[in-house]
């Protein structure tokens, strides 16, 4: 009698094998990641306009700023250490709002259940959506993530918001 089953400890090993191979590939990629260039190259598919503001300074930081439909977006990275950050944000709502109570109540809400590695926070007296994360072990697809989810979210609510709680 012949058994379709295979051996599972040959299966295990294959399948360990091509993790680690998949992760090792990951890691290279890490490794020779140029985050500026990463993060340009999303902004590039990204902006509205086309139109790309930046600014780089002497101790290797940089600053975007760019249009995503209705909202300006930027992106700030301090240099490129494990240490230094990647901080991607949008300001959505000038304060002081009407039934800001009301709105601090929906933001938080919607910081639980629609956010994803973004959120809404206030800086400056108006309400951004934001994220940031140190670059130790950051990948191309997080750098894209992050982008993303910020520039997408925050045109996903401005208008909404300040039709809603605006003055």
């Amino acid at each position: 009698m012949t058994s379709n089953i295979q051996n599972p400890t040959s299966s295990e090993a294959e399948a360990r094998s091509a993790a680690a191979a998949a992760t090792e590939k990951a890691m290279q990629e890490i490794a020779t990641m140029n985050c500026p260039e990463e993060i340009e190259a999303v902004i590039a598919g990204l902006a509205t306009d086309q139109k790309v503001k930046v600014g780089h300074n002497q101790e290797g930081a940089y600053l975007w700023q760019f249009c995503y439909g209705s909202v300006e977006v930027f992106v700030q990275l301090t240099g490129e250490t494990d240490d230094d950050t990647l901080t991607v944000w949008s300001y959505v709502l000038k304060l002081p709002a009407k039934n800001q109570a009301e709105l601090m109540q929906k933001l938080l809400e919607k910081n639980w259940l629609t956010t994803f590695e973004a959120q809404f926070g206030i800086v400056d007296s108006q309400i951004v959506v934001l994220t940031n994360r140190t670059i130790e072990g950051l990948s191309p697809a997080e750098i894209s993530r992050a982008i993303t989810l910020v520039a997408t979210i925050a045109d996903e609510h401005d208008d909404v918001l300040q039709a809603e709680y605006g003055h």
